[in-house]
């Protein structure tokens, strides 16, 4: 990478530079760690050790290459990388090092005018920045925000003909686009989210030169202005939030209330187009989760309808998210149907957009059936499911089996088929039931098994069962791949967040370490 470094020295664009220091920051983003994990510590781990190795590498060299990498990692590096680099860089300088005279203008970056181009459903914002060194050499960089997929960055590209592409902009209003021009600081808040969403996502869907833009977009970012005049959208001060697709879903989330998604889904379920739904009880649960999905993860748009939204509401959210009984699973599509008819004019949709979401629905009815995974294909009969998964959360299953696997027999003259793993009582005979169980004890002999023991089993279940941190049931999966006892891994989970101590912080970085490296 030193070597490849060595065409920055012919470098006279401070543009050119910083798109070549991203590239070479980009060969490692988002590739795998030593086990396969892609989760967002790993690639911190990695950065880490690859951007700041290189960053000492460099600086050990102390050739004019390396004072040209350390420069553009200066400005472009996470904050770790920059302050290193910027360090040794003015090592470097002071010790009579020649600098590239580019690396005098990267620093010079300033903001212009931004721009939002949405389309017609809201699927997605084209985020445009212009900005420039010091007046000269300008530039615009822009990111696809996806919001189908939670609202991160899936792409991004710069391009130094601005006007051509304005002008271009300008040219596919009125064609399903709203390209309009936004005050600086919340541009900065819609990427800032959408770029959180990426680095956050344990396998995000980004386009394949996506890696090596990320630390150019990450650094235009810092170069935003943060606060917002007051007044402007999106400002404290601007009031209530409008219900319009595009320029505030990312940069400021609607709050609903249950009681107000109660009062949607009842004035759904009043109009004309919900008037030919059969079964009232199973078309108001697929209502609340249609809502459910619109405020959670549709950036509080629960109106908002689109042939993509669609899709992955039914084909993707449905199926991991939530539990649906046989009628709910009949009725779904139907209830999808006619929310569509009624919620695309509410949300501004012409007839031909709605049009094509109800097509896109159609579509995806025939292959709804294969795509929703019957909980009860597990072999786990109703009541089990129901004890387990009190809030629907499909997700949650293996987990929750994982850390509650008796649930039936007799403890102590106990039914435990009438307990549920749910209630904090109850988690304590589960938990000594199935500790004896896996210790071959008798039942009589529960007394040996230590109040201080047992309380650490329920706190460890009580974190599988809330998915907290996400790290330990990823720890646990890990451990059980290589053949481990469960009771072994339980106690493995145990001492390993014991030792880490109060923040959960650490608790998090210590399960990801599982398991630990072999000596040597």
């Amino acid at each position: 990478m030193l070597r490849a470094a060595r065409e920055l020295l012919a470098v006279r664009s401070p543009l050119d530079a910083e798109l070549m220091v991203s590239e070479l920051l980009g060969t490692w983003w988002g590739q795998q760690g030593s086990r396969g994990a892609r989760s967002p510590r790993r690639r911190a781990e990695i950065e880490e050790l690859v951007g700041e190795g290189m960053v000492g590498y460099a600086a050990e060299q102390g050739s004019p290459a390396a004072l040209a990498l350390l420069s553009g990692i200066a400005c472009l590096g996470t904050s770790r990388q920059a302050v290193q680099a910027e360090r040794a860089a003015l090592t470097l300088m002071d010790r009579g090092v020649a600098r590239p005279a580019w690396a005098e203008h990267v620093g010079a970056v300033k903001a212009a005018e931004c721009y939002v181009n949405s389309d017609a459903y809201g699927d997605r914002e084209e985020v445009v920045c212009v900005f420039s060194y010091a007046g000269q050499e300008q530039h615009a960089l822009v990111v696809i925000v996806d919001y189908n997929a939670g609202g991160l960055a899936r792409d991004g590209w710069v391009t130094s003909q601005v006007g051509k592409l304005l002008d271009y902009c300008q040219d596919g209003k009125g064609a399903g686009q709203a390209f309009s021009q936004v005050e600086a600081p919340l541009a900065r808040r819609i990427l800032a989210s959408a770029l959180a969403a990426t680095e956050n996502a344990t396998d995000p869907a980004v386009s394949a030169s996506f890696p090596s833009y990320h630390a150019f977009i990450r650094a235009r970012v810092r170069t935003l202005p943060p606060v917002l005049p007051p007044g402007a959208p999106g400002s404290a001060s601007a009031g209530p939030a409008n219900t319009g697709p595009a320029v505030t879903a990312a940069a400021r989330r609607a709050v609903w209330r249950k009681d107000r998604r109660a009062m949607l889904v009842a004035e759904f379920l009043a109009s004309d187009e919900a008037e030919d739904l059969s079964d009232r009880q199973a078309a108001s649960r697929c209502a609340d989760h249609i809502v459910e999905y619109g405020c959670d993860r549709d950036f509080g748009r629960p109106l908002r309808v689109s042939p993509a939204k669609a899709e992955t509401f039914l084909l993707d959210w449905l199926p991991r998210k939530v539990v649906l009984s046989r009628a709910d699973q009949e009725a779904m599509p139907h209830v999808l149907l006619a929310w569509v008819r009624w919620a695309g004019p509410k949300s501004g949709l012409d007839s031909g957009a709605v049009a094509a979401t109800l097509d896109a629905v159609f579509d995806a009815m025939r292959t709804f059936p294969t795509a929703y995974r019957d909980p009860a294909s597990f072999g786990l009969d109703a009541d089990t499911i129901a004890r387990l998964l009190p809030d629907g959360d499909l997700e949650a299953l293996a987990r929750r089996l994982f850390a509650f696997p008796l649930l039936r027999g007799s403890y102590r003259g106990v039914n435990l088929s009438t307990l549920s793993p749910a209630i904090h009582a109850d988690r304590r005979t589960l938990l000594a039931a199935d500790h004896d169980d896996a210790i071959g004890q008798h039942a009589d002999a529960a007394s040996r098994v230590s109040a201080e023991h047992l309380d650490k089993h329920i706190a460890l279940a009580d974190r599988l069962w809330r998915g907290d941190p996400p790290e330990l049931w990823e720890a646990a999966q890990r451990l059980l791949d290589l053949g481990e006892d469960r009771h072994e891994v339980l106690h493995l989970l145990m001492n390993t967040i014991g030792s880490a101590g109060p923040r959960e912080a650490d608790i998090a970085t210590a399960l990801a370490s599982l398991p630990p490296e072999e000596p040597g």
